[in-house]
């Protein structure tokens, strides 16, 4: 089984719209949105639910008022100032380290597990998808990218498919570390702007830390072709496949407009083409 991760060192490259063409192209497959803290690959596939699961992880304090004698400890205890004077837990503030719960006398504190999200099992007209939905401003992302990621390769291995098509999280963060380690490959998708190059040798970085192989395409080539060409040799320096250029063309924003990939959009337009160039490049890389 082969997983091929694909990122950028950015938001905004075009990356889940790439996922979603190589959806399209690629047989015997998973689909998995690993980008979990802004998930929209499921605005294209228009997947079919048929397990959600809640995603839970860290803990909050809470304050049972029959039990505690207002000692003062926890107050006393708390680094995070999140227990007010009239014994209230900030829950904002409540980082969960658990030293209130350990230390009070009366065991007056309950500490229950936050529920951040949720995660599903889905079908889309290309095949099993495992998305998630982080909560807004909930913690532990990168531990749902793991879950999704495990629960892919589960049902990779269930169903005996080949390939597992990852939409990877931006940036070099926590949630992209934890989306690329183990992988067979990682495709970063760039353009030619100051922006994006420093983000994409960021990401470079990161790869060649984890070992993964990584490999470079550059969507809007033609917004300018002196950067693209900075972009290939720095590849080709780092010793990384380039594997084509993608012209700039609405197409992806009308099809996305229709919850469609560019292939079923307009299946003959520029970008499309280019497109299946860098899926064949990459099929032959991975040795589908």
């Amino acid at each position: 089984m082969k997983e091929l991760i694909v990122i950028s060192g950015k938001g905004g490259t075009g990356k889940t719209s790439l996922i979603a063409a190589f959806a399209s192209l690629a047989e015997n497959k998973v689909l998995c949105d690993a980008d979990v803290d802004a998930a929209d690959l499921h605005l294209i596939m228009d997947p079919h639910i048929s397990i959600r699961t809640d995603f839970r992880s860290g803990h909050t304090a809470n304050i049972d008022k029959n039990k505690c004698t207002e000692c003062g400890l926890c107050l006393d205890l708390c680094k995070f100032s999140a227990i007010s004077n009239d014994f209230k837990v900030n829950h904002i503030d409540c980082e969960g380290c658990g030293v209130c719960v350990y230390f009070c006398p009366e065991k007056a504190i309950d500490f229950p597990e936050n529920t951040c999200g949720q995660w599903f099992y889905a079908e889309t007209r290309f095949g099993p998808m495992v998305h998630a939905r982080l909560g807004i401003a909930e913690e532990n992302s990168g531990k749902l990218v793991t879950l999704v990621r495990q629960e892919s390769k589960r049902l990779a291995d269930e169903k005996n498919l080949d390939l597992i098509l990852t939409d990877g999280p931006p940036g070099v963060g926590c949630p992209v570390i934890a989306s690329i380690g183990g992988a067979s490959a990682v495709l970063i998708v760039t353009e030619p702007t100051l922006s994006g190059i420093h983000d994409m040798e960021r990401v470079v970085q990161l790869a060649n830390h984890f070992n993964v192989p990584a490999m470079v395409c550059v969507n809007k080539f033609d917004l300018n072709q002196d950067l693209t060409r900075d972009i290939e040799n720095f590849a080709k320096d780092e010793g990384m496949a380039c594997l084509g250029r993608i012209p700039f063309d609405p197409v992806f924003t009308k099809a996305m407009v229709q919850g469609q990939t560019i292939f079923e959009y307009n299946s003959e337009s520029k970008a499309g083409q280019a497109v299946e160039k860098i899926w064949n490049a990459l099929s032959n890389k991975l040795e589908l």
